[in-house]
């Protein structure tokens, strides 16, 4: 799965190749001037459909999680980003103990 951040005014262009090439999609605005768009696999667009947040920032530390492991983001940073959001931190003390 890709996740591209872009301008609003490429929106119809951009979902005219992703169809015309079959490949699934899930649009989410950012501000009034730009958009997020993640495509790819079926089973990894219904699961950002299945979360239905169209915010990033409003995600749990799970649905994030899940979102970093599907982009393929390095799994133990997201383990650690998850720790992290989780439990406020309090993670990153354990390891300097």
């Amino acid at each position: 799965m890709i996740l591209h951040t872009t301008a609003r005014c490429f929106r119809d262009s951009i979902i005219r190749k992703l169809e015309g090439e079959n490949i699934a999609y899930v649009i989410y605005p950012v501000g009034e001037n730009r958009i997020n768009i993640f495509f790819g696999a079926i089973a990894c667009i219904d699961v950002i459909r299945s979360i239905d947040k169209n915010n990033l920032s409003a995600y749990s530390a799970e649905e994030d999680f899940i979102l970093g492991v599907m982009l393929g983001y390095d799994r133990l940073k997201q383990c650690e980003r998850y720790l992290k959001k989780k439990i406020n931190g309090k993670y990153l003390e354990t390891l300097a103990g």
